[in-house]
Order: structure tokens, then sequence, then C-alpha cells
């Protein structure tokens, strides 16, 4: 087992990194009393400096503001989707593990036709049904992203069906619900707890993706995939894009780590 001192720069680092942006996206917006889509055309492209750190776009709005804005659009959607898709996906993987027999068959070959199709194109696909919003975007990216928190959910409850704390409460007649709802399910809900946070990102660039394609949420409504499109010359939509992801990444690297320290490679971003 690692030493728990070689987690400790990259837990701080990514929990200061993780802290800091969550601290703007919620006290910016209501302590900056600015309009983040109010055109100046004599501002435009301006280079970053004291009074617009970031610059301004090309209808003169700053550019750090809108920055900001995207990145709360951008965690409210990967918040929710991997909220969403982490409960799907988990309700799914438990009755199939737990259950067995043809419902884990059928369980197992509906995963199995969502993954046959590119998340991509089935989330153009979903979104294409509805006028551009931030629920669609939501929508598409939990119907595409539930996929592997199953998998991973039936195969803890597949491994746990042969303890023998399973094997006495059967012994002592309890049914299979009751075995699925009060000895498996709690047990696999720390690994369910970790795929979500190692969705949050995922969804997020999910997001910006359709978004960048124009198929996301509407061209005026900032958010990070929209800047990246707008704001091509400048890098900084695209840092608040990775250093998320970096910062969530590192926080559940460990406890990936502490969870389970012989399998570290069994969720990987």
């Amino acid at each position: 087992m690692a030493d728990p001192r070689t987690h400790r720069p990259r837990l701080w680092s990514s929990a200061a990194t993780v802290g800091v942006l969550l601290l703007a996206v919620l006290l910016v917006p209501p302590l900056v009393q600015l309009d983040e889509q109010a055109v100046d055309l004599s501002r435009k492209l301006l280079p970053p400096s004291w009074e617009h750190p970031f610059g301004t776009d090309d209808l003169g709005r700053d550019l750090l503001l809108r920055c900001v804005y995207g990145l709360r659009i951008s965690l409210l959607v990967g918040l929710v989707a991997a909220l969403v898709a982490t409960v799907v996906g988990t309700a799914v993987g438990a009755a199939a593990g737990a259950l067995g027999g043809w419902t884990d068959r059928t369980l197992m070959r509906l995963v199995d036709a969502f993954s046959s199709v590119p998340h991509l194109l089935l989330g153009i696909f979903v979104v294409a049904l509805f006028r551009p919003g931030v629920w669609p975007v939501i929508a598409s990216v939990a119907v595409t992203h539930w996929l592997s928190t199953a998998r991973i959910v039936r195969s803890e409850v597949l491994s746990l069906r042969t303890r023998p704390f399973v094997d006495a409460a059967v012994s002592g007649g309890a049914t299979r619900w009751r075995v699925a709802v009060r000895h498996l399910l709690p047990a696999v809900l720390p690994q369910a707890g970790l795929a979500a946070v190692l969705m949050v990102p995922h969804a997020m660039w999910h997001e910006s993706a359709l978004s960048f394609l124009g198929l996301g949420l509407p061209s005026h409504q900032a958010s990070l995939g929209n800047l990246v499109q707008n704001a091509r010359s400048s890098l900084f939509p695209g840092l608040l894009l990775i250093l998320p992801t970096l910062a969530i990444a590192g926080l559940a690297g460990v406890w990936r780590d502490r969870l389970n320290p012989r399998r570290r490679s069994e969720l990987t971003l």
C-alpha cells in the first residue's frame, strides 16, 4: 500500500484548485454587478490588462467575466448530468448483478446496444430533438454516460455475491430484493460515487464539444464550449476547461487509491 503522505501534494493542490473555481462561480456573479453580455464595440479584442485580465472578445465583452459565467454553466451541466447518469447506471448495474438470469442478460444487452453507438453521435441525436438549452444538453450527456457505471456496479455486485455475509443473509431467509437493498447496494455506493466524480469533467467536455459544434447551448449564452468556439485566439476558456478536469481527476485519484489500493487502474478518465 502506498504511503498516504505521497498523496498529500496532489490532494491539497487539487482541492485548492477546485475550491478557488467554486468560489469564483459562486461569488463573482453576485459581487461583480456587471452584465457579462454587455456589448462595447469600442473595447473589442483588447489584450489582457488590469481592467480586463483575460482581455475582451470581438464584441467588447469582458472575457474573464464570461469565462466565470461559462464555467458555472458547464459545472452545472457536468454535476447534474453525472448525478443522473450515476443513479441510472447504479440502478441498472445493481439489478443486473443482483438478480442475474434473464434480467442480467437483458440489461447487459441494452448496455451493449447503447455502447455500440459513439457517445458524441448519440448526444447529437438527443440534442437535435429539442431547442438549444441547458436541459437538453444535460439529458444528452446523462443518456450517453451511464454505461460505464452500470458495468462497474454490476461487476462489484457479482463479486460481492460470493462473500460470506451474502450467503449468511440468504441462509437466513432474506429475499433477493432485501439482499440487494440492504447488503449489496450500500457496498457498491463508494465505487458509484467515485464514478460520478470522474464523470463530471467528462460531462463538461461533452457539453463543450456539443456547444463548440453549435448544437448545445445557444451561442449568446456563456459556456466553455461557446467561449472556445467564439474566442479561438484566446487560451483562457480552454484553460478553465482543463484546470477543473485535472483537479477533479486528482481528487478522484486519491479517493480511488484509498478506496482500493490494489486496483488503482479500475476507474480512469
